[in-house]
């Protein structure tokens, strides 16, 4: 079952990542594995520069969920761009969704997926809250 990306989104970051040679497997293409490794790059760099960092202390983001939909094959040699984008907002969560396309590829998605991001208390386990300045963030003009 393809799971579907919502119409109502909010692109807030871009980035391009080069597949390696040893991104690919026997079959000769990009191993399944790796478009989600691509979307984790992404969703880390973005996080990184919206001031609210991957942080292994206080708080921080855990993943609550994740998928991907394989479209078409990605093979070595090129770069993916990863979009990245932000739909539902909740009051400790929101959704990340992500598009994979090549840079010569003319606009042609080869995959794309999403997951949610839950805000913790890592010391506690359990959910917190948003921070204001976060979901003011998460929700630009």
């Amino acid at each position: 079952m393809k799971l579907e990306i919502p119409e109502k989104k909010v692109l807030m970051h871009s980035m391009v990542v080069p597949i390696r040679w040893g991104d690919m497997d026997a079959m000769g293409h990009v191993n399944n594995t790796l478009y989600l490794r691509y979307m984790e790059t992404a969703r880390i760099q973005m996080m990184g520069e919206s001031g609210f960092p991957i942080s292994p202390a206080g708080v921080g983001f855990v993943i609550a969920n994740v998928f991907c939909n394989f479209i078409r094959q990605l093979e070595y040699p090129g770069d993916v761009v990863v979009k990245s984008y932000v739909g539902a907002i909740g009051k400790s969560s929101f959704d990340m969704y992500h598009e994979l396309l090549r840079t010569d590829g003319g606009g042609t998605v080869y995959a794309n997926g999403g997951s949610t991001m839950v805000w913790i208390d890592i010391a506690q386990q359990k959910s917190v809250p948003l921070p204001d300045a976060l979901r003011q963030w998460l929700m630009p003009d």
